[in-house]
């Protein structure tokens, strides 16, 4: 037992230091260890953002490709005054074959029409208090019956009509009973060339 304490006296300085050395690593280690845990966390979160962002960067590449296409398809659209076959027509006689084509499209995307309500050459139309010997204009306020898919594509076919037309306005209220089905007051007004 003798020998142990002189061991250990002779290498008592020594024992201290590693003892000493290994609690600083244990310090260190347990300081360490959660930096570097956050450290490859925040990698991880920087990895995933940055592949959500290369994502959104590929969907906002597509949409703008989309926009500009349908744009670029719009502007080849030209819009001309409706022309009647015959000339010296009244304005009734004159808008009713441009108004059968909006009929057409009303019917050919499954709205109803609940009224129609005409009136020709109105009076506050621009067109008919600037140049009235050249223009025939039709008001029609019309109330119809759809879906919303319904009115979409017939605002998109409307849109795309050949003949230039304006939409005064839109009110959309929808049927109490069934909230997917819209009452639609839609008020056009028609241009055709004398």
């Amino acid at each position: 037992m003798h020998e142990i304490e002189l061991y250990l006296k002779k290498f008592k300085s020594s024992i201290l230091i590693l003892a000493g050395a290994l609690l600083i690593f244990c310090i260190v280690i347990s300081r360490v260890v959660p930096i570097v845990t956050g450290i490859f966390k925040i990698w991880d979160e920087h990895a995933k953002a940055a592949a959500a962002l290369e994502d959104k960067e590929r969907t906002l590449e597509s949409l703008k490709e989309k926009t500009a296409k349908a744009n670029a398809e719009n502007k080849d659209i030209p819009k001309e005054f409706f022309k009647p076959i015959e000339k010296g027509l009244d304005t009734e006689t004159v808008i009713a074959d441009e108004f059968a084509e909006i009929l057409t499209l009303i019917r050919g995307n499954g709205i109803r029409t609940r009224s129609i309500k005409y009136e020709y050459d109105p009076k506050d139309d621009n067109f008919v208090k600037n140049v009235a010997d050249k223009y025939n204009v039709a008001k029609l306020n019309v109330e119809m019956i759809g879906t919303y898919k319904d009115f979409e594509g017939f605002l998109k076919e409307l849109y795309k009509h050949e003949h230039f037309l304006d939409i005064s306005s839109v009110e959309i209220v929808p049927y109490q009973k069934d909230r997917k089905i819209l009452i639609i007051k839609f008020q056009l007004k028609l241009y055709a060339q004398k």
